[in-house]
């Protein structure tokens, strides 16, 4: 049964997407309940109720499932066992088995090959002194990254024949490690998709992005996407929903070879940066969407109203808040973040045109 106006919906972590998704739910009657190890997390600041302590600590998981009606999360790096342990018959959505999927990278690859669905060439790597026979196994210029809690370009180290195997190694913290074969693509792209209870997907438009020392700078749509090309990804973002029996919003990265082949290179199982453009663009968001699919709502269109570029404004960008609020037809969106950090997203700006094909 759907969820009922009134009912609270859960979420671990308290960053930007939980504060979005609390915002959208917010429109639905629903209530919102929030983990965070900080109680002036930017979601603290709409949410309902805020449990503070750590995303792992079962006595605050349990509190949090006892608000709450369902649970989902806007990370992928949350411990699973205590997640299972402490929620009991309280809903997860996505389940725990597609946040085991992305949280390890090696799994995540082999995942997706398993389904029939390209990635980058890749090893597993344990040890530095695997590094050489990985390397010349997979030939040419490669990426070594760490199987888990990377983001944002972070615990990656690029490596090639002329690398000190130990030095990389140790530069991303002499942990279990993934090496992939670094992809001459054209482009970046990714799409964003949702599936509900019932088992129906809804896909956005991909997007064309860009980023900016490991960070997403901008999201264009349609940009370079072809039409070709966007339904061939979202064919495949619907193969994945479904061998997962996934239910809420997921991000697909994808990099778009030279040839025109499309290679995934991470999934995402939440609403993801590279869908922020949604709420500017399309009449139903990548949050709302999400919060309709864990509550048993009917999916949203994902019907797209306008041509647009997302733009990521990180650390002192925010300080051009007084431009960027004056601007005609763009939406601004801060995230409530005290402090403006260096590499730190502090919100975005989307900026909306007539769609080119309707003109």
């Amino acid at each position: 049964m759907p969820l009922k106006p009134g009912s609270t919906i859960g979420i671990v972590g308290g960053g930007q997407l939980g504060r979005m998704l609390a915002m959208a739910a917010a429109r639905f009657g629903y209530k919102i309940a929030v983990l965070d190890p900080d109680s002036a997390c930017p979601a603290s600041q709409v949410a309902n109720t805020t449990v503070v302590g750590p995303y792992d600590d079962e006595a605050c998981l349990k509190r949090l499932a006892s608000l709450s009606d369902v649970v989902t999360y806007e990370f992928e790096n949350v411990a699973v066992e205590p997640l299972r342990q402490a929620l009991g018959q309280t809903p997860l959505f996505p389940s725990a088995e597609a946040l085991e999927v992305s949280q390890d990278r090696v799994v995540e690859k082999a995942f997706l090959n398993g389904i029939g669905v390209a990635t980058a060439e890749w090893r597993a790597i344990d040890r530095a002194d695997e590094l050489g026979h990985a390397l010349l196994d997979l030939g040419g210029d490669c990426i070594l990254k760490t199987r888990r809690f990377g983001y944002d370009g972070k615990g990656q180290a690029r490596i090639s024949a002329e690398t000190t195997f130990t030095d990389a190694f140790e530069a991303i913290g002499s942990v279990p490690a993934i090496l992939e074969k670094k992809v001459p693509f054209s482009f970046e792209m990714s799409v964003v998709a949702a599936r509900g209870r019932s088992g129906e997907i809804a896909a956005f438009d991909p997007a064309e992005n860009v980023h900016s020392l490991g960070i997403l700078k901008t999201s264009t749509v349609p940009g370079k996407v072809t039409p070709a090309l966007a339904e061939a990804a979202g064919e495949i973002a619907a193969t994945i929903l479904a061998k997962l029996d996934y239910v809420g919003v997921i991000g697909v990265e994808f990099f778009v070879s030279r040839d025109g082949a499309l290679l995934v290179n991470e999934i995402a199982p939440r609403v993801h940066n590279s869908g922020h453009w949604t709420e500017a663009a399309c009449l139903a968001s990548q949050f709302e969407q999400h919060v309709r699919a864990v509550a048993g709502l009917p999916l949203a269109s994902p019907e797209r109203h306008f041509d647009c570029v997302m733009e990521n404004l990180i650390g002192d960008d925010v300080g051009r808040f007084a431009g960027l609020v004056a601007e005609p037809r763009s939406l601004l969106h801060l995230y409530g973040k005290a402090e403006a950090r260096r590499g730190r997203k502090m919100g975005h700006v989307t900026r909306v045109t007539p769609r080119a094909d309707r003109a």
